[in-house]
């Protein structure tokens, strides 16, 4: 009962032979669908940059017009003052003209 060499190999390459094996890919098809999966990914990525580079033009914009908004009124309220400073002073400037009153 002794098994050859020959009987043993050949059984063996019988057993390994009847097993499925997944179909080898050539590794040019493996080199171009990891290039593909990476220029995808670059692609995918470039498209988030460019929806976060819109969303942040967008807040730059809104800050910017908000900006000019509150330096006109400022620039109103600097102009009420001044108004307000020169009613002070014609006042101020008339009572001196005037002695202080004794009691």
């Amino acid at each position: 009962m002794c098994v050859n060499s020959t009987e043993w190999s050949a059984s063996r390459i019988h057993y390994f032979s009847g097993k499925k094996q997944k179909p080898k890919r050539s590794k040019v098809q493996v080199h171009r669908l990891a290039w593909r999966k990476r220029s995808e990914e670059k692609a995918a990525a470039g498209k988030n940059m460019e929806l976060k580079n819109l969303k942040l033009y967008m807040e730059n914009m809104s800050i910017l017009e908000e900006n000019e908004k509150l330096r006109k009124k400022a620039n109103l309220l600097h102009q009420e003052n001044l108004a307000l400073y020169s009613e002070f002073e014609k006042k101020v400037s008339h009572l001196d003209r005037f002695p202080p009153l004794l009691i």
